[in-house]
């Protein structure tokens, strides 16, 4: 089953990336006017600067400033017309000749990124030509770059852990009493929390090239609140605090909850789990895609498998590691256990597969950029580790069924019943314990590339 999926993967990208249209899912400057180098006789009323892509006004985005270094625009970004991938700023009236340096700051809807600066001049002096000219340059500090994707895996990590509710719901539904499965979806909560909240300090300066020294600033903070992946950070932050309320009473946690109100708290849980999804998709890649309806449902979709997969896996690991007892009301039947995730697993891969092959087909601009961008070189090591992965889970399902066969055959022998023949070449519950395992540690890689990757623009 895995292996054909392998194989359906293979031929479903291949087909989207040599029929891949272009793409371009982050802002892109297409001109401006003055344009770079240009020489007036008049200093302009304004100056504007025409995107790819309706970004919106963004406060303070683009900044004028003189050959002494002065500031020289009133400082208000607006949109001088009816397009709205148009900006301007106007500069200050009583200006005279002389070099004048425009530098813009933008980020996009999928939260890349993108600044540089062009120089005209008025008059007869010279043009400056040593403060650069215009630039898709993203020219983020790097300790703050680091943190920024350490922040976005820790928030994919945070969505795989929550991922655990399914199965717990699922495939383990009389481990409500379990602390440990409790704890650690509480702690999926609060790994989706912490970073959320500082991402909204921290976003301000990796949009704006600047340090650590001005997280704390007042004006980026503000800055990013207005824009709408500000918005979402707190929308996940909110969101995740709710669902840690909601899985803690589904799970068994503080008073009773009454049977009657149980179906309450799950769709309750649904929605919150759904808008933690909601703020991940629309502020990634999907969101810039012309026709971003299909791609949202194919990102949530694949995001939401991926972690009901890798959820599922990692609370299997600590019923594996540390099985309750059969007669334990925090715990059931293992093998009844395997058996249900062993049916939810495929269907989650049907969907990531799915998905994340209509998600390439939109996101890639050529087949070059397989090999010839960062983006392309991440996503093939992404769908590396995601095949190797698929691999080490295809040997513990099978493992898993020949597994629970021997052990049905060995009771019907004890019983005196004809149940078949004992296979003694099948994967101890050991050896099981260690697969499972190794596919955590796997798809911890593959999460890692996973927040490399959405902090990428395509076309890098």
């Amino acid at each position: 089953m895995i292996a054909r999926l392998v194989t359906v993967l293979g031929l479903m990208l291949t087909l989207g990336v040599l029929s891949a249209p272009p793409a371009s899912a982050h802002v892109e400057i297409l001109s401006t006017a003055p344009a770079e180098g240009t020489r007036l006789t008049a200093v302009p009323t304004e100056v504007t600067v025409r995107l790819s892509e309706n970004i919106g006004v963004q406060r303070d985005s683009i900044h004028i400033t003189d050959q002494r270094g002065a500031r020289v625009d009133d400082g208000a970004v607006f949109q001088p017309g009816a397009e709205a991938e148009v900006l301007a700023v106007r500069l200050k009236p009583g200006l005279g000749d002389g070099s004048y340096l425009v530098g813009y700051a933008f980020v996009s809807a999928d939260s890349h990124p993108i600044r540089g600066s062009f120089a005209f001049v008025v008059g007869n002096g010279p043009l400056i030509t040593g403060a650069g000219s215009v630039s898709g340059s993203t020219g983020t500090d790097g300790v703050v770059h680091a943190l920024y994707t350490a922040i976005r895996w820790a928030s994919f990590v945070g969505v795989a852990l929550l991922g655990g509710v399914v199965f717990l719901l699922y495939c383990r539904p009389g481990a409500i009493s379990d602390r440990r499965a409790r704890a650690v979806v509480i702690a999926g909560c609060a790994v989706l929390s912490v970073p959320a909240l500082a991402g909204v300090f921290l976003t301000g300066p990796y949009v704006a090239g600047l340090g650590l020294s001005e997280v704390g600033s007042a004006d980026l903070l503000e800055a990013t609140l207005q824009r709408s992946f500000g918005k979402l950070l707190i929308l996940r932050a909110v969101a995740a605090a709710v669902l840690a309320f909601l899985t803690f009473r589904l799970l068994g946690g503080g008073r009773p909850l009454p049977e009657q109100r149980r179906g309450t708290y799950e769709n309750l849980t649904l929605v919150a789990g759904f808008l933690v999804l909601l703020s991940f998709s629309a502020a990634g890649h999907a969101i810039t895609d012309p026709i971003p309806y299909f791609s949202l449902i194919a990102d949530l979709l694949h995001l939401g498998a991926i972690a009901v997969w890798l959820g599922g896996l990692i609370q299997l690991t600590l019923c594996l590691w540390r099985p309750a007892d059969r007669n334990d009301t925090a715990g059931e039947d293992t093998d009844e256990v395997m058996i249900r995730f062993s049916r939810l697993a495929p269907v989650c891969v049907v969907v990531i597969v799915v998905s994340g092959a209509y998600l390439t087909w939109r996101s890639l601009p050529s087949v070059s950029a397989l090999w010839s961008s960062t983006y392309g070189l991440l996503l093939l090591a992404k769908l590396t580790g995601f095949a190797v992965l698929l691999g080490v889970a295809n040997i513990s399902r099978t493992g898993v069924r020949r597994m629970l066969a021997n052990r049905a055959a060995a009771r019907a022998a004890i019983m005196g019943e004809p149940g078949g023949t004992v296979d003694t070449a099948v994967l101890t519950g050991t050896d099981l314990r260690k697969a499972v395992a190794v596919e955590v540690v796997i798809a911890a890689i593959v999460l890692v590339l996973a927040a490399i990757l959405s902090a990428t623009a395509p076309t890098q």
